[in-house]
Parts: structure tokens; sequence; C-alpha cells
């Protein structure tokens, strides 16, 4: 592979990618942490809890349980062969190119579709404080700088992460200290709530236990992201390290940002108020009276929104970088520049996400909506394709390197086949929801058009091949 320019500022990755080790420990710390802490959680989380009830937090409990999994998977392979493709060169490695290519376009797809939401998300924020900015003049403000950011160097992109990744953990943190305080009457004007708000307004599952799966369909593409380490470990002096760091934290990071917050919401307030279908931190602190908590929030939520732009273009591209690489891309994308950034891969997957931000303001209800259901299910199948590469992939490593098994999956293979079994089962149920139905159906008519141009390159391949 070669590179735009022989000057280099940071060491090379050992695999001779060009890619360079320019991200540090506490980078890499961080972006394991927040990873897991999206916008979805500070406004989303209010229609899972209106859904289901206090029971969300078993709808939350199972979708952390699945994704612990996944990433003890994802952790196994990552540690033993770090790749900037990560489970998608994993697939191409254990189940064929067909997979590589199918997964890696379709993740490269879903972030791309997701820059274009949380472009918009902080635009809209944005645009509630400058009223006299268009909000399509924010969104593209938005994107231009975080490209630069990335466009510039790894590091930099490490670094805006850190300090993005930083504020959602302080606020989580802070918001579960002040609810705790709250819940056991220590702040002024309130009182001790008890499990009154658990138990009462209908129990604990009003809506009956079908309510917590059909929350976790919800809740399941919140955590979208938890992976992102294992791309970036690629690109840091100590991957091994840092993979099994991320692994092994993943189930206090879900058990305390995620089943932490949400048990403060439904302890502290009714899940039937009018409030708490909004934004219910929004409503907690004001709940508790933290004043101008609407704006508070803002500045939170917009920080998640800035965060998950930041880390979608680094993912996009290092996917588009990694599927360069292996002849399923245009070669373009392989190239790099002297400070180790794909530059190539990287406009790409923005030039997308501008012309998906712009559906997103002329044909929201046709174009955008598809695009955005389209990428729905994704998460789903990037999930599922971990579980059956790992089956594979352990054999693999077994016979290839032995002692870079250094993380491995508990209680192998039976749990990675009782992960696909969960999986499947929110796949089925999903057909049984309105919305998750269409998301579906939509989902894997794209995955079929991907695996079809699989096919198509395949062929072509092995033409070219021949003829020579």
């Amino acid at each position: 592979m070669t590179t735009d320019t022989s000057k280099t500022s940071a060491p090379q990755r050992a695999d001779g990618s060009g890619l360079q080790a320019g991200l540090k420990n506490r980078h890499l710390s961080m972006i394991a942490i927040g990873g897991v802490i999206g916008a979805g959680l500070f406004v989303g989380s209010g229609a899972g809890i209106a859904t289901t009830g206090p029971g969300i937090l078993l709808s939350y409990a199972l979708a952390g349980v699945l994704v612990v999994m996944v990433m003890r998977m994802l952790g196994e392979m990552a540690a033993a062969d770090p790749q900037s493709g990560s489970f998608s060169a994993y697939a191409d490695k254990a189940l064929g190119r067909w997979a590589g290519f199918t997964i890696g376009w379709l993740y490269w797809f879903f972030w791309v579709v997701v820059l274009a939401v949380e472009a918009t998300a902080g635009a809209k924020i944005l645009n509630g404080w400058l009223p006299s900015v268009p909000q399509w003049a924010f969104a593209l403000l938005v994107m231009a700088v975080l490209t630069a950011t990335n466009l510039f160097s790894v590091a930099s992109y490490g670094e805006f992460e850190f300090w993005f990744a930083g504020i959602k953990v302080v606020a989580i943190v802070a918001f579960i200290g002040i609810g705790l305080l709250a819940i056991f009457g220590l702040l002024p004007s309130t009182h001790a709530v008890g499990t009154s708000n658990l138990f009462g307004h209908g129990g604990f599952l009003p809506h009956g236990v079908g309510a917590v799966f059909t929350g976790m369909l919800t809740v399941v593409f919140a955590f979208m992201g938890s992976e992102i380490v294992t791309l970036a470990a690629g690109e840091s002096a100590d991957p091994e390290r840092a993979v099994s760091k991320a692994t092994n934290s993943v189930i206090w990071r879900i058990g305390v940002f995620y089943l932490g917050s949400i048990a403060i919401v439904v302890t502290l307030l009714p899940w039937n108020s009018a409030s708490v279908k909004g934004s219910p931190y929004v409503a907690v602190l004001e709940h508790v009276g933290i004043p101008g908590a609407g704006q508070v929030m803002n500045v939170i939520v917009l920080t998640a929104v800035l965060s998950c732009l930041n880390s979608g273009m680094y993912t996009a591209s290092r996917m588009a970088f990694s599927l360069g690489q292996r002849g399923d891309a245009p070669a373009a994308f392989a190239k790099v520049t002297g400070r180790g950034v794909p530059r190539t891969a990287i406009l790409a997957s923005v030039v997308f996400g501008f012309v998906a931000v712009f559906f997103n303001y002329t044909s929201p209800n046709t174009v955008f909506q598809f695009l955005l259901n389209s990428s729905g299910a994704v998460a789903l199948f990037v999930w599922l394709v971990i579980c059956c590469t790992q089956l594979r992939m352990r054999g693999i490593i077994e016979r290839e390197m032995p002692e870079r098994l250094t993380v491995r999956m508990w209680l192998f293979p039976y749990l990675t086949w009782a992960t696909i079994g969960l999986i499947v089962f929110v796949v089925g149920y999903m057909f049984t929801d309105h919305d998750g139905r269409i998301q579906m159906i939509l989902s894997l008519v794209a995955a079929a058009v991907v695996l079809v141009a699989a096919r198509v390159v395949e062929v072509r391949r092995r033409s070219a091949a021949r003829a020579s």
C-alpha cells in the first residue's frame, strides 16, 4: 500500500498498514467508556420508559448482557489480531470474502447515516440558542469542523473524543449522585421516595412481560458504538492492553451509565408522567430543583452529539480504509497521508454524510426515512456476524497464534451459541412490532443488495485472476 508522503509524525503500526499509533492509553480508555453513552440515552430513553414502564430496567439489562457477550467475543479476536477493520476483517478471514465485504459496507452505511442524524440534532440545539442562523448552516459547520479534526491526525480525533467523552461521563456520574441524594430525601425540598414509583402506577411491568422485549428493541440500538474501541485500538501503541481493558470494563460501564441512570429516573418519577416521555433526565433535574435544567441538558446532549459525530467519521473512514486494503473498496481508500490519515476514506464518508443531511432537510419523510430504516437493524447484523466469526476464529487463533489468545470468551462455545440464539430471537421479535418490522425488512433489503455486490466483486476478482 502506498502513502501520500513519506513524512510521519507518529510511529507507524507494526503491520505496515500506514496508519500510525497516535492514540494514547487515556484516549482509548475514554473512547471505551464514552462509546456506550450516546445522545439517545439522554433524549430517547423516555420512549422506552413510556412503552415498558419501570420494567425498562430489564430491557436494558438484557440488551446489556447481549453487548457484554458480543464485546467479549470481539475482544478475544481483536486482542489476538488488532485490525483497522475489526470484525469485518475477521469475518473476511473466518467466514469468507463475502461476509467481510457485506458487514463492512453495511457498518459503513450505518455510520454515515448516523452522521446526518447527529449533525441535524446538533444543529437544532445550536439553532435554539442562535435562531438567526439557519439550521442547515449549523449542520454544515459541525460537519466541517469535525471533518477537519479527523483529517489532521488520529491524535486530534482522540483528543477531541477524550474531552467529549469526559464531559458525558462527568454528567452521568453527577446525575446519578444527585439522583441518589434525592431518592433518600437528602436534597432540599425532597423526601425519600422508597419504591412507590417502581411498583405503583400499574406495577413494575404495567404492560406485561412482552413489553420488556418491545422495550429491548428501542434499547438495543443505543449500545451501538461499544465496538469502536476495537477499531481504534489498532492505532495505539499497545492494542492488546487497550482491548483487554475495554472488554473487561464493559460490564460496569453498562451497569453504571445505563442501568444506574435509568434506575434513578424510574425510581424518582412515575413512569407514566408526561415529563418522562420528553427527556427523562431533564424531568429529573427539574424535579430536584436544578435551575436551568433544560439548558444544562442541552449542553450535555450537544456534547454527546458531537462525540457521536466525531466517532462516526472516524469509524466509517477506518472501515472504508480496511475495505480498500482488502480490495473490497476503491484502492484510493487505502492510501494515507504523511500523518497516517486515510484522507480519501474520510472524505468519501463525509460526502455521503452531507448528502444524507441534505435529504434530511429536503425529504425527511421519504428518502431520509428510507436511509434511516434501512440501516436500523445493522447493529443486530453486526453482532450476529461477530458471534459466527468468533466460532471459527477461535480455532484459527489456537492453530496459528495460540500465544495471542490472551482474552477468552467465557464458556466457549456455549455462551457464543446462547448469544446467537438471543440475537435471532430479537430479530424475530422485531417482526411483531410495526416500526421494528419496517426497519428489519428494509435492512434485509440493504443487506441483500450488498450481498449481490459482494458476489459481483468476487466474480470479477476471479475473472481478473484467471486472465492474468
